[in-house]
């Protein structure tokens, strides 16, 4: 690895706009973006995937290798990524932070406590709902009703056991006694604030929007009615700064923010992404999870807010995965099948039609793993061309850089002509029944919406307060188009449920959770974390 100073100086960024978090890890202050402030013209280019799948799709891995690829050929890349949570991290998925010769560096850095930005969020969280329960203690001058708290409290790690739970027993100097709840940090509004605000000024206003509660007589009661604004800003001070690190070749990479994309928007952060264009000509960003999840939400939401215009989009798909969709047990994928491969394309076919509908234009990255056939890879390239799309084998992970170079490519082909005509899928001034039926019916192919009457209050009560003017953050399960992660490749003839709207006023949208969807998700029967070690040495295992 570069000493971090010296990889900034590559990128024109003064010693005195670094904060250094040890050798190879810094801050970067936000006033390189004033300094900066002329600067236009770099390419913006998005990696989302397929439906995920046990089988591996491989979207970050792909994203750190074209950014490495595209210096490679020349470019001047950044990649920027999300953080990384701890609740996967120990969970099933693991780390994420690429892999093989694809990867960001330092890796178990990354993937653990970073430069502290989710404990930041977690304390500014918490403090926000221990000041709400100490009001109600204190008098309850601002008239909250109890049982009409929606702000809960927040944790970095997937603990099921805290969805329900009840506060304030014991004695009269306890508290008030009530029933609430956490979510994992990656959920918190404030989380999605970070990775919306575009500066100090910006993420205070947000936070003080907050709605925490809903007083006696209907009204909404905000954080900045608390007075919890200030004490807020002051434990985000740091962590409103993206992170640079990089990559195993020495690509640039900032890495800030990392909200979940099956409950939350999916995006690292508006800063991270606008500070890497400064800094750079191509800029590699990634969108959570699969495209109907991540990247509509990238486009619905990122780009409106940030005024972002993407040049280029690029699927993920590997042959393993797509045969898994297509029906094919997962400790059979090493065998070519090209009948499953061809029923699993449905997934990816369905993916490359929906990212036409926000008019970029659109590449699959093949990430190819050893067991697959030249006969099945041929069949995929095939498929896809006659979709009208390019299908680019990626060997990022076993060769780095050298392995994404024809990708990269065909990349800097489809940005150069400046074919993008990015448009959001929605005008969030629409009713919010009409905006979440136009992502169920264009998105994921629903039939319809059914709304619960819970639901269905909620709307009426959003409505009534003026807040239903926002873009739509769909909360559904990632493994599927439809709310039942059971139903893999491509559904049909399904209606989406919605069973719970709550208002992110700070962010600026509305949090639509569907299905069996859990804002505070559990660990597995055989975590992750059981595999992980650390020796005296200092060398750890099982965190990748």
């Amino acid at each position: 690895m570069l000493p971090i100073m010296d990889l900034a100086k590559g990128l024109g960024i003064r010693d005195d706009e670094l904060e250094l978090y040890g050798k190879y890890k810094a801050k970067v202050s936000l006033n390189v973006m004033k300094r900066l402030e002329g600067k236009t013209g770099a390419k913006l280019i998005l990696v989302t995937a397929i439906n995920p799948t046990p089988a591996g799709e491989g979207k970050t891995t792909t994203n750190v290798g074209l950014s490495m690829a595209l210096n490679k050929i020349g470019k001047k890349a950044i990649t920027t990524l999300r953080e990384p949570s701890l609740g996967p991290c120990f969970g099933v998925k693991g780390g994420a932070a690429g892999g093989g010769y694809a990867q960001v560096l330092p890796m178990d850095d990354i993937n653990l406590h970073f430069t502290g930005d989710f404990h930041a969020i977690t304390s500014a969280h918490n403090l926000l709902a221990a000041l709400l329960d100490n009001h109600l203690h204190q008098g309850n001058a601002l008239n909250i009703d109890p049982k009409k708290i929606v702000w809960r409290r927040a944790l970095d790690m997937n603990d099921r056991v805290l969805r329900s739970v009840i506060v304030g027993l014991g004695g009269k100097g306890d508290g008030v006694t009530r029933q609430t709840g956490f979510d994992i940090t990656v959920a918190s509004e404030i989380m999605a604030i970070l990775c919306l605000a575009e500066s100090l000024s910006d993420l205070k206003e947000r936070l003080s929007k907050m709605v925490v509660a809903y007083n006696i007589y209907g009204g909404a009661v905000s954080a900045g009615e608390l007075e919890a604004t200030g004490a807020m800003a002051l434990l985000l001070k740091d962590a409103i700064m993206p992170n640079l690190v990089q990559t195993l070749e020495n690509t640039p990479a900032i890495i800030h923010g990392g909200p979940f994309a099956n409950i939350a928007h999916g995006c690292n952060s508006v800063m991270a992404t606008k500070l890497a264009l400064k800094l750079a000509d191509y800029v590699v960003t990634e969108a959570g999870f699969g495209a109907d999840l991540g990247a509509e939400k990238f486009f619905d939401i990122k780009c409106r807010f940030a005024g972002l215009k993407p040049d280029a989009a690029v699927i993920v798909a590997t042959v393993r995965a797509l045969k898994m969709h297509g029906g094919m047990p997962k400790n059979e994928l090493h065998n070519e099948d090209t009948t499953a491969l061809e029923a699993g394309f449905a997934n990816l076919e369905r993916h490359i039609e929906n990212l036409a509908k926000f008019g970029v234009p659109t590449v699959v990255a093949i990430n190819k793993f050893p067991t697959d056939t030249e006969k099945e890879l041929e069949l995929l390239q095939a498929r896809c061309a006659d979709k009208g799309v390019d299908a680019i084998l990626s060997e990022v992970f076993t060769k780095g850089g050298a392995g994404g170079i024809g990708l990269a490519k065909k990349l800097v082909e489809i940005c150069e002509t400046g074919s993008s005509d990015y448009t959001p899928l929605y005008d969030p001034e629409n009713a919010i029944e009409d905006k979440i039926n136009t992502i169920a019916r264009e998105i994921y192919r629903a039939d319809g919406v059914e709304f619960t009457a819970d639901a269905k209050k909620q709307i009426a009560d959003i409505v009534k307060l003026g807040l239903d003017k926002m873009p739509i953050c769909m909360a559904k399960t990632q493994y599927s188009f439809s709310d039942d992660a059971k139903l893999t490749g491509a559904p049909t003839g399904f209606k989406i449920t919605v069973r719970e709207l709550r208002v992110s006023a700070g962010a600026g949208f509305i949090v639509a959770i569907t299905g069996d969807i859990m804002t505070m998700p559990g660990l597995p029967k055989v975590p992750a974390a059981n595999g992980m070690d650390i020796n005296d040495d200092g060398k750890i295992t099982g965190l990748s």
